[in-house]
C-alpha cells in the first residue's frame, strides 16, 4: 500500500479513499484529524476478510491489528474442550487487536470473521509507534476498548440470564447495525457457536422469530423483516448497550 493518502471525503458516504479505488469506512480512522491520518495511512494495508478466517488465535503473539472496514469479526472465548462463546462483536466502528493498545503482545481470545468484508491491517510495531505520535488515535482506541469491555460484560450476563430467542434477536440487531443491511449470511451452526447454544436450540429460536414474522430464514441466510418488532423481542441487553454507547459518544472528545 504505497499510494499517497487521498484525504478527500466521499460526497455520498462517510469514507476516505486510499488512492487505489478502495474506500475507508472505519469510524476510528475517519475521525482522525488530517495530520494524524496522514501519519497512519502509509502504515495500513488493505486486506479482504473471508468467512471463518481466523485473524488471531487465543495465545497467539499479536503481530498485527485490524481496523475493520466492513463485515463482522467475532471475538470468542475458547475453552479447553474446544467450545467457544462470543464475548464481543466488531464492525466498522472498531479495531481487532486491542491488547496492543495497552502494551500487551498476546491475544487472550480468538478473532474470527463471521461476515466477509475488508480491513486495514497495521503491523504491531508500527501501531505502537503511532500511538505515541497520534494522541487522537490513542484516545479513540482507549474509548473503543472500554466499549468492548462493556459489551463483553453485558453479553456474559445475557448468556446466563436470557432465553435463546431473546439472545438471537439481540445478536441479529447488533450484526445488522455493523454491516448496515437487514440480510446476514449466517448458518444456524455459526449462530449456535456465537450464542453458546446448541444448534437445535437455535433452530427452535429462529423458528419462533420467523413464525412471528420478525425474520425470514433460508439455509445460510437470515433476513430481518420487521426491525422494530425484533427490537421488542430482544432482551434488554441490546437497549442497555445502545444507550451506554450513546452516553459515551456524547462525552467523547
Amino acid at each position: 500500500m504505497n499510494a499517497k493518502p487521498a484525504l478527500k471525503k466521499s460526497q455520498t458516504s462517510p469514507s476516505r479513499s486510499d488512492g487505489s479505488g478502495n474506500h475507508i469506512h472505519n469510524e476510528i480512522l475517519l475521525e482522525l484529524p488530517r495530520e494524524e491520518f496522514a501519519m497512519v495511512f502509509p502504515k495500513l494495508e488493505f486486506v479482504r476478510l473471508q468467512p471463518r478466517q481466523v485473524l488471531h488465535e487465543a495465545g497467539d503473539t499479536l503481530r498485527s491489528a485490524y481496523f475493520c472496514n466492513s463485515g463482522i469479526i467475532s471475538i470468542l472465548s475458547v475453552l479447553s474442550d474446544g467450545k467457544t462463546v462470543e464475548v464481543g462483536l466488531v464492525g466498522k466502528e472498531g479495531l481487532v487487536g486491542l491488547p496492543l493498545v495497552a502494551g500487551f503482545r498476546t491475544a487472550a481470545t480468538r478473532s474470527v470473521v463471521q461476515i466477509e468484508g475488508t480491513a486495514l491491517r497495521v503491523d504491531s510495531d508500527a501501531l505502537t509507534v503511532l500511538l505515541r505520535q497520534c494522541p487522537r488515535l490513542e484516545r479513540k482506541l482507549q474509548q473503543f476498548s472500554q466499549m468492548i469491555a462493556m459489551q463483553a460484560t453485558q453479553i456474559a450476563a445475557c448468556n446466563r440470564l436470557h432465553e435463546v430467542e431473546e439472545r438471537l434477536a439481540r445478536w441479529l440487531l447488533m450484526s445488522a447495525d455493523r454491516v448496515g443491511t437487514a440480510s446476514l449470511g449466517l448458518t444456524q451452526e455459526v449462530l449456535g457457536q456465537m450464542l453458546g447454544a446448541r444448534r437445535s436450540s437455535v433452530t427452535v429460536a429462529a423458528g419462533i422469530l420467523q413464525k412471528a414474522g420478525l425474520i425470514s430464514y433460508t439455509r445460510g441466510d437470515v433476513r430481518i423483516v420487521q426491525r422494530a418488532k425484533l427490537e421488542q423481542a430482544a432482551c434488554e441487553c441490546y437497549g442497555i448497550m445502545q444507550r451506554q454507547v450513546k452516553v459515551w459518544q456524547s462525552q467523547a472528545e
